[in-house]
């Protein structure tokens, strides 16, 4: 065909686009049928998703009573079904102001196609009665899984209800059977994490747990549970990397942070913790397990009436590492066991055997650790016989008596060195290669 051929079959097709449209436009014009055109759009909702960016879902427009009374499980469940498969960009789920929406344990899965976000301006609960787990798995209540970009906020509260775990628990009372309580929300192999602006109180054990996940950013929790409520870690960090927990209030039964088992680029800014007990590595080790943890950062800290400060423990017996550690500017009040490494941890009614094994402990650093104890000995390095401590630092480290009195350090197996002023006086024995290795960048080191 000719190029002027092609041409006119190109005006001609073009010429008949126009005038078909034309044709649509004049009878939609004059039934108003563009208008109700329009506003039957919305109804095609698979049609309509793909030209949407974001797609908003209460769970109240899907049946969610939201009184805290009426089980509302199916319906979030429901809600998350349909924000996961959207092909929007965007899934939001909103749990409204005002709302407070009871959740059985369930399982809230990945992949998704969109990005979703969970928007808990209101309440989500948990029931009060352990049977409700009866044939479940009792060591979860709400579990994210296999989840990427996920983001969880709003200014509302998630609620483990969980005075009921706690008096039947056998740390409260000996005569009841040990068993284990559910984390209240784990989020388990969900990388690009993002979770903000939440209370988070009363969790049935740990109260919200990051396991196996990958670039992980929470700030501005506020984190509760009474003192007295057993192995109630406020947050719990296991086989990730790459998390950032910041500017976050912690007040629990135990740690305020846990980082435990092949955890590494882990850092935690700007925390107020207490009661409980203190920030925690480890506890590692645990039946001849073997654990890594490397490259923490804490900066930025006030721990006041907790049972231990800044703690790294290990069970004898196991094997792996714990390195590279720093903790920087730290305020504590009344803290007893301000900073100690116990390579000793027994968590049990029996005594546990010697080992010949253990966990290495190394490069371990303390700068700017300042304010009172409650226990005489406020700096505790009890490292093992088969593998001592090695290259631990302090400097600009006071930590004085909460009553008035002296405060000491204990050494066992401990090898490092100081700078600046620290008191108690330190009391570990000279580590050579770490002297060489960091007297070129510190002024003024004294070696003990």
């Amino acid at each position: 065909m000719s190029e002027t051929g092609s041409l006119s079959s190109s005006a001609h097709s073009f010429v008949c686009v126009i005038i078909y449209w034309g044709f649509l436009f004049s009878n939609f014009a004059n039934a108003r049928g563009l208008d109700s055109l329009l506003q039957h759009l919305p109804q095609l909702g698979a049609f309509n998703n793909i030209f949407e960016s974001r797609i908003v879902l209460n769970v109240e427009d899907y049946g969610a009573k939201g009184d805290g009374i009426k089980d509302d499980t199916k319906v979030f469940g429901h809600v998350w079904d349909v924000a996961c498969s959207s092909k929007a960009k965007e899934a939001r789920i909103i749990i409204p102001d005002g709302s407070r929406c009871l959740v059985r344990p369930i399982s809230l899965a990945g992949p998704c196609i969109s990005k979703v976000t969970l928007m808990i301006s209101g309440s989500i609960v948990a029931p009060r009665n352990p049977d409700v787990w009866h044939g479940n798995d009792t060591h979860k209540w709400l579990y994210f899984h296999g989840v990427n970009h996920l983001t969880v906020e709003g200014g509302g509260t998630i609620d483990g209800m969980g005075k009921e775990w706690w008096a039947s628990s056998c740390k409260i009372d000996p005569k009841n059977p040990c068993r284990h309580a559910p984390t209240a929300i784990t989020f388990h192999r969900c990388n690009n994490l993002v979770v903000k602006n939440l209370m988070i109180v009363n969790g049935q054990q740990m109260q919200i747990a990051f396991t196996t996940c990958d670039g992980v950013a929470v700030s501005r929790l506020g984190v509760f549970a009474p003192a007295g409520s057993p192995n109630t870690d406020g947050i719990h960090i296991s086989a990730s990397t790459n998390v950032e927990v910041k500017d976050s209030t912690i007040r629990t039964g135990d740690d305020c942070i846990s980082i435990v088992s092949n955890s590494s680029k882990v850092k935690i800014r700007t925390i107020v913790c207490g009661p409980g007990h203190g920030i925690s590595i480890g506890s590692l080790g645990k039946t001849g397990s073997c654990d890594q943890v490397y490259d923490v950062s804490v900066r930025g800290a006030f721990l006041s009436n907790t049972e231990n400060g800044l703690r790294i423990k290990t069970w004898q017996g196991g094997s792996g590492f714990v390195s590279n550690v720093k903790f920087e500017d730290v305020l504590m009040e009344n803290v007893s066991n301000p900073i100690i490494i116990d390579q000793y941890y027994c968590d049990s009614s029996k005594s546990c055997a010697n080992k010949t094994c253990a966990v290495n402990v190394e490069n371990i650093s303390y700068v700017n650790i300042k304010g009172t104890s409650a226990s005489k000995e406020a700096i505790t390095f009890a490292c093992s016989d088969v593998s001592p401590c090695e290259g631990l630092y302090l400097e600009d480290v006071q930590l004085v008596s909460a009553t008035g009195g002296i405060t000491t350090s204990f050494c066992w197996e401990a090898k490092g060195s100081t700078s600046g002023i620290v008191y108690p006086p330190p009391c570990y024995s000279f580590c050579a290669s770490f002297i060489n290795q960091i007297t070129s960048s510190i002024p003024h080191l004294q070696a003990i």
